[in-house]
């Protein structure tokens, strides 16, 4: 077997094994995701192409394909033009047909459910004033829900006499999603 022929065997088992594991686990396959779910880092899940896709094995597996058929349909021109003919062929292949189409594969994932536990650091309004011992409703969003739970002022900020009133933002710091409870601090400002 030449180079070209075991480029375009390579590439095409990689890329097989990539989709077929791809789907068999929720279509994760080339993408990341963010665990919490919010996008807290700007851009985080943009769409599109970074300096970080090149270290993508899916890109490399495409590019392979297409630098082996390439290779092999150029095979009467001879050398470099058949190598020539290799480079180009790989960047049309992931450019026109497989980075499109896979970018359409996984347009259709879902993303991660977020759960009362990755709500940690967010921010909760207060639905009352909170009692003497710090007790009192926050109602925060959870994945596009509006959820109340019973909430503690955290102890130190108890002893500092901190107070919060109906309206005023929290930050959660600890959840018992079990029990429907949570720990809150005032937010710095």
């Amino acid at each position: 077997m030449d180079l070209y022929m075991v480029s375009l065997a390579t590439g095409a088992l990689g890329l097989g094994i990539m989709g077929i594991g791809g789907f068999s686990h929720g279509g994760h396959a080339g993408h990341g995701h963010a665990a919490h779910g919010h996008d807290h880092g700007a851009g985080a899940q943009a769409p599109g192409w970074s300096w970080t896709s090149l270290l993508s094995p899916r890109l490399f597996f495409s590019l392979m394909v297409g630098f082996g058929a390439g290779g092999i349909a150029a095979t009467p021109l001879g050398e470099p033009w058949q190598f020539g003919a290799g480079i180009v062929v790989a960047a049309a292949f992931e450019t026109l047909l497989v980075g499109p189409f896979w970018r359409f594969l996984f347009r259709f994932e879902s993303r991660a459910a977020t759960t009362l536990e990755s709500s940690i650091e967010d921010e909760a309004r207060a639905v009352t004033g909170f009692d003497a011992d710090g007790c009192g409703l926050v109602a925060l969003d959870v994945d596009g829900q509006v959820v109340q739970l019973l909430a503690t002022l955290a102890p130190d900020e108890r002893a500092r006499g901190i107070r919060i009133h109906s309206g005023d933002l929290v930050r959660i710091a600890e959840v018992d999603a079990a029990r429907g409870r949570c720990t809150v601090t005032a937010p710095t400002r």
